[in-house]
Order: structure tokens, then C-alpha cells, then sequence
């Protein structure tokens, strides 16, 4: 009886101990970045499936950050296998992230679970890539390293012991009753006994941002052809119609670096053979060769599950789940045996022959399409954490193709997750909201992955401006025609406009080059929310006004609402799409003055302006000091070592300083140091403005060629 009394009362005091949270300890693992570790983490995780380790240098170029909550408000406990999280929140602050969202912007308030899924048209975590980092308007930031999937309350849930408890209220008689009372955390469960968190500090939300992407590798640097147009071609479209596609483009003056083929470039898909169609594309090496001397590349389409007519089908079966995908066996890719023979058939007679990259569909989700979670697999991966993490080992183990062969590529996905941020891929789904992209492509620079708004059909002249314009502005410039057969010249009456921006992207490429060279060294996401761009949401610049009234100024109203349809391009560019049936819209520039992109013409700053901007035109606006290197109106990226003639534009009044990023465009090289930063400087001498470059680095790549200078505000 004694034993038995023993027994119970050491269970009670286990259980007391496990509700009691645990004392956390946190190192610093890198500048700025705290991690913990709580109870038992599981061996596979999120950062061990991308196999990433931080980019060290990036990180310690980053000034110094304490860190930045109170630890003891930090809690964490073990219960019933599951572990559960809390982090303090202020009255003001923000919440950014959560993943790749597509209605909101601002995630204070809301409960998620975070689960690789196509999107279905809810913001309710399950999406493209649930990244489960998020970043605080404070200048801070939370990764939590599980492949599970996670329920988070973004300051949803109300603690009964808070200090900060929210006003008790009688409906009765209270007319602003809130069904949502105040809350003071952010708290997370995670279905397993430990977990790995990460604190990341700022001072500012963006160096939180920088640090996130840098400890995951730091952001992909795509090839220069990467960077120009994309055209994906109707799905049983054969060799023929490949050659004739491109010369269409070449003949109308359309840019075009790769094309893309659908599901009919295989003998069999859904599941695929991997396989060419012999009767479609009977030589495909020859097609390949003729297309790159056109300096045109091909990207294929394909999803992972094998068909039984696939020439490998018996050897990889025992390395498969328990379950299929229309049919097709779902390799378990943490499998040797399944890595070599799948990625083996992407390898034979594609990338050996000059495919230069992949998208890499149907590896996200719909419940009733993929694999359930009662599924098993050989390597014992749970269900759950396989579906969390296969788009994320399709992008790994497929980018090595190309590493091995010391070649970048530039591909799509259907999912992605922490880790991935180094990847060079570009989310794209089915969901067809232009609005709705647009704040997606905003939401993908606190998930560390790249989101393209591609353009499919339209059912207006003036939509189909509208997409493409928007496109031109993101990080892969697309149509995407596997089902509609559309082309750039598809609405005759707009084909002007249409080529005006696809030569206008081969034109930025300049630009856009040496931003996404600062995504990968210093972490800036090249495409991003305002809220992370200096003096947005600045109290000073309210004050200025001497008027804090909300009702009464415009500036201070805007900044406190949620900001989805606006959104920074790289260091100095500001975009403000418009949307089918729009005339006019209101842009809210931040502190400073900006400039018009066309015109140079000074537009407002710390302000909030209405325009009215014709068919022809994106609302672009410029930061004072701004520099955008410009190159020329190509119908093809430039090949490694080929120099290209540089127009600087150069906007405002204030002196401005630029960063030019050179390379070969081409191959990894540059992770040896092969690489150059020229400073493009703008000043005054004597009350008028001057303009220079520093000189090529001696044995440095430098595809510069003649450089004139225009200075738009003059």
C-alpha cells in the first residue's frame, strides 16, 4: 500500500512539474539570434530537412541587437506529449508573417494552423509555405523550427492570469462590445514533447527579416536569364510548336528567355513516366541545343508520383509511402534509393542535355489528392512532417543537379517552408485574384520565399494590362499558358503596351539583379511589405502634419490600416498596382520625398496622394536620391561575359548612392568571391548634381559596358 501511495504521489508531482513552465535557457547561435530548446525536439525538423546553414558573413555585417523581449515573460511547458508556447505582446504591436497569406497583411488576432495546402481562398494558415516565423512591428522576430503542424493564437486567445487583462464589458448595455477581447500573447502549441525556438532580434522589424533569411542561407540569387520573360506553353504543345513559339516573339520583338512545357512534354502524367513523348518531341536534345543558341532556355513541368509505365517504377517501390497519388507512388525522399532514382530521371536526358530547370507542381496539398496522414513511409518521416517539408526536398535535392554542374537555376513550386529561403524557386498556384496576388506577393517577404502574381487569361484588354504590369514587377515575369494558349499579343488593341513592359523588365534587369545580389548577401527580400520600409509608419512624420487627429489626417489614418495593395520593388521603387475597373487609387508615401518612375516629376511624400494613371501605366514612384540602373531593351538576358551599355537614372535632390552588383550570371562562382560591388554615387559640386561609378575590380567579372547618366529631376 505504501509502494502503491509512492507511485501516486510521484505521478501527481510529475504532472504538477510538467504544467509549471520549464526554465528557459537561450544561447546566442548567431549575431542577433537566441535559440532555445524545449523538452525533447524531434530529430527531423524544418532546418535539417532544407540542409541550409547560415550565411555567417551576412550576419555579422548586421549591427549588433539585445535581445528583445523580457525572458521571463517567455514561457514554454510540456504537456501530454505537446509543447506549449508563449510570447509577450504590447497594446501597439503588429504582427507580420505566419506564412504565405493572401487577404491579410497584418496577422494580430488571428488563429492559424499552419499546414501545407494549396490555398483555398481563407487565411486560415493553411497555405503554400506556413512558414512559422513571425515578425513584430517592434523590430523583432520568432521562428519556431517544426515540421509539425502548428496551431497559433497571433494574440487570439485571453489568459486567465494575465497581467494585462482585457476590460470586462456588458453586452447588455455597452453598444461597443467586443466579441474579441484584448490579448496580451502570441501563443503556439506544437504536437510534440520539445521543440527548437529561435529569437531573432532587430533593432528594426527589416533586421529581423535580414536575419531570418540570412540564417537560412540567405536568399536565392537567380541567373540573369532567370530575371527576363517566361512564357509556359499549352500542355501537349510539341517540339514544333516549341520552335515556333519562339520565333513568334522573335519576330513580333517580344523578350524571351525560357519557355516552359506542361505535362505533355512526358509519355505519361498523372503520375509521370519522366519520360519524353517520343512522337512529340522526338529529339529532344537536338530541340534543347537549338533553343539555347537562341539564348532561350526550357524549364519542365512534373510532379514527384511515379507511374507504373515509368522506366524505374519497380526499383524505387520499396523506397515509397504507404499510400499513392493518382496512382503514382510518392517517393520517400529521405531515402537514398528514392533520391537517386527519381532525381536520376530528372537528371538523364534533361539537365544532362541542357534542360536548365523545373517546376515542381502538386507537392502542397488538397487533402483528397495527397497522401493522408495515416500514411506511413520508409524512413519513419511521419505523414505530417513529409507533407510539411516535401516541397522543400524537391527544391533541395533538385537544385543539386544543377550545383554539381556548377550552373544556377530559376524554377517554380507549389510549396515551400522555412529553410527554403536560398532555394531558387518562385511559389505560383491556381488561385486567380489579381488583389489577392498582389497581397501575397507583399506576405512572401516575412515568409523567406519568392511569390509570383503570373498572368494565365483575362477576360478584358484592360485586365490583361493590369496583371501584366503588376507581373513585370515581381520576381518572375510570366505567362503562364498550359490551359488558355494566351500570348503577350493576345489583345491586339493593348499589344503595345504589353511589349512596352516586357522590354521594360529586360530593361530593369540592371536593377533587379543587383537587389535580389541583397537578398542573397545581406537579406533584404527584394519584394516586401511597407511596413518594413524606413519612416512608413513613422510618428514624425504625423507630427509633422501638427495634426494627430485620424479622422481629420489622412497619413495618420492610412498607416494604422492594413496595407495590401502597395509594396516595395527592391532599395528605391515603390509600386501601386491598379485593378481591372480602376481609374483612380490613393498611394501612401512614406516619409521623404518621391518622385514619379516616368517622369521624375515630385510627387508628395509623408503623405497620402490620389492619382489617375492611364491604361499605360503602373504608378511607380522613386525615393529621393534614388538610382535605378537601367541596361538595354534585349530580347534575351545577356550571356556570361557579355557587356551591356548602362543608363543611371537618377531622381530627387539629395545626393544618392547605389550599389551595382556584377557577376557572371551564370554559375556559383560567386560564392567563391567571383563577384563585384561598383558604387554608383549621385552629388552636389558646387549647387549642381555629379554623377560617378568606381572602377571595375581588377580580374572581377564586369558586363558594364558604356555608361550615360540621366538625371530625371532635372
Amino acid at each position: 500500500m505504501k509502494f502503491a501511495k509512492y507511485i501516486v504521489l510521484a505521478c501527481a508531482l510529475l504532472f504538477t512539474f510538467n504544467l509549471h513552465a520549464q526554465q528557459i535557457d537561450w544561447a546566442e547561435v548567431e549575431p542577433g539570434i537566441w535559440k532555445a530548446v524545449i523538452g525533447r525536439p524531434e530529430k527531423y525538423d524544418l532546418l535539417s530537412a532544407s540542409g541550409v546553414g547560415p550565411y555567417h558573413a551576412g550576419l555579422m555585417k548586421l549591427k549588433p541587437a539585445d535581445f528583445p523581449l523580457s525572458k521571463n515573460e517567455i514561457s514554454a511547458k510540456v504537456i501530454d506529449g505537446k509543447t506549449y508556447l508563449r510570447f509577450p505582446l504590447d497594446r501597439s504591436e503588429q504582427l507580420f508573417g505566419f506564412g504565405l497569406n493572401f487577404k491579410t497583411v497584418n496577422q494580430r488576432g488571428r488563429i492559424l494552423d499552419l499546414h501545407v495546402d494549396h490555398y483555398n481562398g481563407t487565411d486560415n494558415g493553411r497555405t503554400h509555405s506556413p512558414t512559422p516565423f513571425y515578425v513584430s512591428s517592434k523590430g523583432y522576430g520568432v521562428f519556431i523550427n517544426s515540421a509539425r503542424y502548428l496551431r497559433v493564437y497571433a494574440g487570439a486567445a485571453v489568459f486567465r492570469d494575465s497581467k494585462n487583462p482585457p476590460l470586462v464589458q456588458d453586452r447588455n448595455t455597452d453598444p461597443n462590445w467586443n466579441p474579441h477581447p484584448y490579448s496580451d500573447a502570441v501563443e503556439i502549441l506544437v504536437p510534440a514533447a520539445g521543440v527548437e525556438i529561435y529569437m531573432i532580434g532587430g533593432p528594426t522589424a527589416m533586421n529581423a527579416v535580414q536575419r531570418f533569411n540570412l540564417f537560412n542561407g540567405g536568399g536565392c540569387l537567380p541567373p540573369r536569364w532567370g530575371l527576363g520573360f517566361t512564357q509556359r506553353l499549352e500542355r501537349l504543345t510539341d517540339a514544333e510548336g516549341v520552335a515556333a513559339e519562339a520565333k513568334a516573339f522573335e519576330d513580333k520583338g517580344y523578350p524571351l528567355d525560357f519557355i516552359g512545357l506542361e505535362p505533355g512534354w512526358q509519355s505519361k502524367s498523372y503520375p509521370n513516366t519522366f519520360e519524353w513523348d517520343a512522337k512529340r518531341f522526338p529529339e529532344p536534345e537536338k530541340m534543347v541545343k537549338e533553343m539555347l543558341k537562341k539564348n532561350i532556355r526550357l524549364n519542365l513541368w512534373i510532379n514527384p508520383y511515379v507511374s507504373p509505365d515509368a522506366p524505374f517504377y519497380k526499383k524505387i517501390l520499396p523506397y515509397t509511402a504507404s499510400h499513392t497519388v493518382w496512382a503514382g507512388l510518392v517517393p520517400d525522399l529521405k531515402t537514398d534509393s528514392a533520391r537517386k532514382l527519381l532525381f536520376g530521371a530528372l537528371e538523364k536526358n534533361k539537365v544532362d542535355i541542357g534542360i536548365s530547370g523545373y517546376k515542381i507542381d502538386e507537392v502542397d496539398g488538397g487533402d483528397s489528392y495527397l497522401w493522408p496522414d495515416v500514411a506511413t513511409f520508409p524512413s519513419r518521416i511521419p505523414a505530417e512532417q513529409m507533407r510539411q517539408t516535401y516541397g522543400l526536398l524537391m527544391q533541395r535535392y533538385s537544385t543539386e543537379l544543377y550545383q554539381k554542374r556548377n550552373l544556377r537555376t530559376y524554377g517554380l513550386v507549389r510549396a515551400s517552408n522555412a529553410g527554403g529561403v536560398s532555394f531558387p524557386y518562385v511559389i505560383y498556384n491556381d488561385y486567380y485574384n489579381h488583389q489577392d496576388f498582389i497581397t501575397a506577393l507583399i506576405n512572401s517577404g516575412f515568409a523567406g520565399v519568392l511569390w509570383t502574381p503570373e498572368v494565365r487569361a483575362s477576360n478584358l484588354a484592360e485586365e490583361w494590362v493590369r496583371r501584366f504590369q503588376s507581373n513585370v514587377f515581381s520576381p518572375m515575369a510570366m505567362i503562364n499558358a498550359w490551359s488558355s494558349g494566351t500570348k503577350p499579343w493576345t489583345f491586339p488593341e493593348v499589344a503595345p503596351i504589353i511589349k512596352q513592359f516586357a522590354l521594360l523588365r529586360m530593361q530593369m534587369m540592371p536593377y533587379w539583379y543587383s537587389e535580389f545580389a541583397r537578398y542573397h548577401f545581406e537579406g533584404i527580400p527584394p519584394f516586401r511589405a511597407m511596413n518594413l520600409e524606413p519612416g512608413f509608419q513613422d510618428i514624425g512624420v504625423v507630427k509633422e502634419t501638427k495634426n494627430l487627429n485620424l479622422e481629420e489626417n489622412p497619413y495618420a489614418k492610412a498607416i494604422t490600416r492594413e496595407i495590401k495593395d502597395q509594396y516595395m520593388a527592391g532599395e528605391n521603387l515603390l509600386v501601386a498596382p491598379m485593378f481591372t475597373g480602376q481609374k483612380s487609387r490613393t498611394v501612401i508615401l512614406p516619409a521623404g520625398k518621391w518622385f514619379d518612375f516616368y517622369t521624375g516629376k515630385y510627387v508628395g511624400g509623408g503623405e497620402v496622394i490620389n492619382i489617375t494613371p492611364g491604361l499605360d501605366q503602373i504608378p511607380v514612384y522613386v525615393k529621393d536620391g534614388g538610382i535605378i540602373p537601367m541596361g538595354k531593351p534585349l530580347l534575351h538576358a545577356p550571356k556570361a561575359g557579355e557587356k551591356v551599355d548602362l543608363e543611371i537614372r537618377y531622381y530627387g535632390t539629395k545626393p544618392g548612392e547605389y550599389k551595382l552588383y556584377d557577376d557572371d550570371g551564370e554559375t556559383f562562382n560567386y560564392e567563391k568571391g567571383d563577384y563585384s560591388f561598383r558604387t554608383i554615387k549621385v552629388f552636389k559640386i558646387k549647387g549642381k548634381l555629379s554623377a560617378s561609378i568606381s572602377k571595375a575590380e581588377k580580374n572581377k567579372p564586369n558586363s558594364v559596358g558604356e555608361i550615360t547618366y540621366k538625371m530625371m529631376t532635372l
